[in-house]
């Protein structure tokens, strides 16, 4: 009897072990369109927290009825004296891409995908290491998940490469019903999980109770799972109460012409011009920002409640020099080693 008990003992120890992560590969996502070149803070970043992998958009797919499908937003980026980085080709698909049931097109779709990745490799990013994975940004819905699915498959076939997927918290939740994307793995993305424009008392970013709402219940998902976090702000803008614009950049110098109102909330106390855009006398923002608390908060939940393999690849959102300033290098690191600390 004590021996069964013992044998239980030890198969619970390894069971309550397991699924830990073990190795965190550390990663980047790189967003912007018009850079031609890592700032020298950017690249600092990426040389002092030991960047391994960066997910680089090359561009979006936009869709409507004239031109069909067409690519915009294109990246100008080109990496120098970077070539130990692995480099990750992401495109952003709208939804709007795939709720037109057309095969043929959908083929055209990943053949055109295909083609524009490998030129942009060549033409901007050709190194001495080759692009093994693209990975595909879509917030598929369960009318277009037929048609999107469709297309990572054609893709991984065209491509002969490793397909990955963006994972939104609502598919991760309830998998029979918006099914399991055909891919080799997924980044699940643990921001953006409110509608910035119908809840003006939460941080749409990240709100911990909310993301607490999908995380509820220890879980594995059928593919292997890395994860994604946010560590940018922004401001969003309105106008006799209605919303006219968001703004990424220049916070700092925009928040000397504030005056808080409420949590979140600020009022213009004096005319601001920010890239031709005029912030007028009365007009109010809505500043939207994190602090590492927060986002050490969230990793809490996911670690308690995500079945992550022992190697998985973290990755911030995104490498941007005014949104690195915000945090400091010990609060960076730790995003990332928080994975695999008791």
């Amino acid at each position: 009897m004590k021996k069964i008990l013992l044998l239980v003992f030890v198969l619970c120890l390894f069971s309550s072990c397991s699924n830990k992560i073990e190795n965190v590969e550390k990663s980047f996502y790189y967003w912007k369109s018009n850079n031609w070149s890592l700032s020298e803070k950017e690249v600092s970043a990426v040389k002092d927290l030991k960047i391994k992998k960066m997910y680089i958009k090359f561009f979006e797919i936009d869709h409507n009825e004239a031109y069909g499908d067409f690519p915009i937003s294109k990246t100008t980026l080109r990496l120098y004296n970077q070539d130990s980085l692995i480099i990750v080709p992401t495109v952003y698909i709208k939804n709007e891409v795939f709720k037109i049931d057309n095969k043929k097109a959908l083929d055209t779709l990943a053949d055109n995908i295909n083609f524009l990745i490998n030129k942009y490799t060549k033409d901007r990013f050709e190194r001495n290491k080759p692009v093994t994975e693209f990975q595909m940004d879509c917030d598929w819905t369960l009318k277009t998940k037929d048609n999107y699915f469709y297309f990572l498959k054609k893709l991984k076939e065209v491509s002969k490469k490793e397909i990955s997927c963006t994972l939104r918290l609502y598919p991760y939740k309830y998998p029979d019903k918006m099914g399991i994307p055909p891919v080799d793995k997924a980044t699940l993305m643990c921001y953006n999980l409110i509608n910035p424009l119908e809840n003006h008392s939460k941080n749409s970013i990240l709100d911990v109770d909310e993301l607490g709402l999908y995380l509820n219940t220890k879980r594995k998902y059928p593919l292997h799972l890395d994860v994604a976090l946010p560590i940018y702000s922004w401001m969003q803008v309105y106008q006799n109460n209605q919303f006219v614009k968001v703004i990424y950049n220049g916070h700092k110098d925009i928040a000397k012409s504030l005056k808080e109102i409420k949590p979140m909330w600020y009022e213009v106390k004096k005319d601001t011009v920010v890239d031709d855009f005029y912030l007028r006398i009365g007009d109010k923002i809505k500043y939207e920002k994190l602090t590492p608390e927060k986002i050490d908060k969230a990793i809490e939940v996911i670690k308690k409640n995500v079945v992550f393999d022992a190697n998985t690849t973290v990755t911030l959102f995104h490498l941007d020099e005014e949104q690195l300033s915000n945090y400091s290098d010990e609060a960076l690191s730790g995003f990332y080693s928080n994975f695999f600390s008791k």
